[in-house]
């Protein structure tokens, strides 16, 4: 590590002398120049106030954990619900779909996803349609919005949606416009800085308060670039990704990752995740045909950062397209990747593959999570890599070594002409896996001798030789499947038990590719195949998989060992028609945990329209709150007035079919 210093990763970097001293090798002086002058620059507080929430993730290193410990196992039972707030992105009439400013929303898949932030005693959400709203964190009483006015009317692949904003607090005086901004990237690619305090745009930000990331990334089609995720920021950098529209064509728009000055938006560094350069030491990981036009491996999910050693985690999504690669040989690294990057210059310091030559869409969907392991009695800075495939990889976070043993095993290989995968894939030996691989005929679910039927036909008929059996003509089982495992929601880390707790979701899927008929139509373009893909379900509509169909899981990431794991929410139509046995089955679940100091995790995810308590001991439920609408999203917590309140994003999702809404409810015990 360049410079280091002695601060912790979730703490400021003191650069009087903690910095300079270490600039000792003169190989590093111009490195540590660079340093020296962000710091010279401005002087944030990574850690902020423990009170507040400042950023996604509730530091900067994405732990999900707060310090706050008023609500505990013995008093959660009886938490409120202290406001609640509807953005108006949906109308709540009676009978009425989506009416207000969605009602003209090409697609009805409006996802409220975002975990907000509590920053200089403003709490800052995001909505789907991109509007960011600051509210009074006591009452919910609104403050002022921001509307950037995105189209509405418009096909986007992903939908709408959007996970949250950044905040950035500058050395300029209280009062003065701009002197804390919060940014938004856009489903229109766009990157907004506001004024903190009044919501304008500030003036001296590229273009009014704008920066347009639609350019320098190849062809763009209208809806299927934007940003989906917060922003990171390391001192006076403002870095994005971009998600894109999966499985259009070879050629997708590039999935650059790209840091811009938090005052000006003048781009400071543009990083590819397809290396285009022979320079580049993972260029021999491609053919110099594919690594010239590939497009996708793009950084969709939320990233984290290591403030003090100048490094940002980004996580990286597949090549594309997602489920044939013949046109794009070899492991294509930095794909299916966690990489680090130094913040002030975007330069690569290392990078961990999880998926060589990816056919599967096993991005790295959850935010990579920075936490402090011990080792042999010393204390050893870390970062998680959750993945759909349910795997942990624990890594060194200042080299990217594992620090349990990853194996490369042999995996199954492809019978489609021209398509030439990778002979083995990395598997960590602990933690063990935490989804099952693979579903025996006879293992099948149904509520009914019909439905178990049906269910083992199906899986009777699917390719499956093992974890990481490739698509082909016949279709193959995908379980994990590409929904995850771990998705998005990623993991919490309790900082004094050093454990990470998640939410895994167990549901089968299929995909099938279809020789190509027609050269000019479909999708993966480019590529000789198209292909189709579905949940496996059975005729009632539920997955063929055995329940449990969500789990919420603890791992101990000092011995790698999995402490427990609970069954997590419940599907509405069993519990109405009286299934025996529900509270066992769990059920879908997008979204992901918050942990407390008071002993608890919070979490939503489930179908089921509740926030849920749980003891991080014993992983007992202790406690439920219901929500007016789906809680897909990450819960967060807060002090304020010398009172706790937990807060949850209540909108409801699209691909679950959960209760809509446009909600924030916030819970508290009752006041003194």
């Amino acid at each position: 590590m360049l410079c280091r210093s002695e601060a912790r990763w979730g703490r400021s970097m003191h650069c009087a002398g903690g910095v300079a001293a270490r600039c000792c090798d003169l190989a590093l002086v111009a490195s540590c120049a660079v340093l020296l002058a962000a710091c010279a620059r401005s002087t944030p507080d990574d850690a902020g106030n423990p009170d507040e929430w400042p950023h996604y993730g509730g530091d900067a290193g994405g732990s999900r954990y707060s310090s706050i410990d008023q609500i505990d196992a013995g008093n959660v039972s009886r938490l409120a619900v202290a406001w609640t707030f509807s953005t108006g992105d949906v109308s709540h009439d009676p009978g009425q779909e989506a009416q207000g400013p969605c009602g003209s929303c090409h697609t009805g898949d409006v996802k409220f996803e975002a975990t907000p932030i509590v920053a200089d005693g403003r709490l800052l959400v995001s909505t789907p349609l991109n509007r960011i709203i600051a509210l009074d964190p006591a009452t919910g009483r609104e403050l002022w919005r921001f509307d950037p006015r995105v189209r509405l009317d418009m096909d986007r692949n992903e939908g709408f949606v959007s996970r949250g904003v950044a905040w950035w607090k500058g050395p300029g005086e209280a009062g003065t416009l701009c002197a804390q901004r919060v940014f938004l990237g856009t489903i229109e690619a766009r990157l907004h800085a506001v004024d903190a305090a009044t919501g304008q745009p500030c003036p001296d930000f590229g273009d009014g308060g704008t920066v347009r990331l639609d350019v320098g990334v190849g062809r763009v089609e209208d809806g299927q670039y934007g940003v989906t995720s917060p922003p990171v920021i390391v001192r006076d950098v403002v870095v994005v990704g971009s998600s894109l529209g999966d499985n259009r064509r070879v050629d997708m728009e590039r999935g650059s990752v790209r840091g811009f000055d938090v005052r000006s938006g003048r781009l400071l560094w543009a990083w590819d995740p397809i290396p285009r350069s022979a320079s580049d030491p993972m260029y021999a990981s491609w053919s110099v045909e594919a690594a010239a036009v590939t497009g996708g491996a793009n950084a969709w999910a939320p990233m984290s950062a290591d403030v003090a050693r100048d490094l940002v985690f980004v996580p990286t999504g597949s090549a594309a397209p997602d489920y044939f690669g013949g046109q794009r040989p070899g492991d294509n690294r930095y794909a299916n990747s966690v990489v680090a990057l130094r913040a002030t210059t975007g330069e690569v310091a290392w990078h961990f593959q999880v998926v060589h030559h990816d056919v599967w869409d096993y991005d790295v969907a959850a935010q990579p999570t920075l936490v402090t392991v011990t080792r042999d009695g010393a204390t050893v800075p870390a970062v998680v890599v959750a993945t759909k495939q349910g795997f942990l990889f624990v890594l060194h976070r200042e080299t990217g070594t594992p620090l349990f043993p990853v194996e490369e095993r042999p995996v199954p290989q492809s019978t489609v002409p021209g398509e030439v995968l990778s002979p083995t894939q990395p598997f960590p030996v602990l933690p063990e896996p935490l989804h099952p691989f693979g579903i025996a005929p006879e293992d099948a679910f149904g509520l009914t001798d019909a439905d178990r039927a049906a269910c083992r036909a199906l899986l009777a008929g699917l390719d499956w030789r093992g974890m990481y059996t490739p698509p082909g003509f016949d279709g193959n089982l995908m379980y994990p499947g590409y929904a995850g495992g771990i998705n998005w929601g990623g993991v919490a880390i309790d900082e004094h038990r050093r454990w990470a707790v998640m939410n895994v979701m167990r549901l089968p899927f299929q995909v099938r590719l279809h020789r190509r008929t027609d050269p000019g139509r479909g999708n993966q373009l480019g590529t000789p195949y198209e292909m189709t893909r579905s949940m496996i379900a059975s005729p009632s509509g539920l997955p063929c998989s055995p329940p449990p169909w969500s789990t919420l899981v603890a791992v101990d990431l000092d011995t790698g060992e999995k402490r427990w794991e609970v069954p997590l929410g419940r599907m509405p139509a069993l519990v109405r028609a009286g299934v025996p046995g529900v509270e066992r089955m769990g059920s879908p679940s997008i979204g992901g945990p918050l942990v407390t100091a008071g002993g608890l995790v919070f979490i939503g995810a489930a179908m089921d329209d509740v926030l849920r308590a749980f003891d991080i001991e014993t992983g007992r439920e202790l406690w439920q709150g219901p929500l007016p609408a789906g809680g897909q999203a990450t819960p967060m917590t807060y002090r304020i007035g010398g009172r706790q309140y937990v807060v949850i994003a209540a909108g409801g999702h699209g691909s679950l079919g959960t209760t809509r809404g446009d909600y924030l409810v916030a819970f508290a015990l009752p006041p003194q």
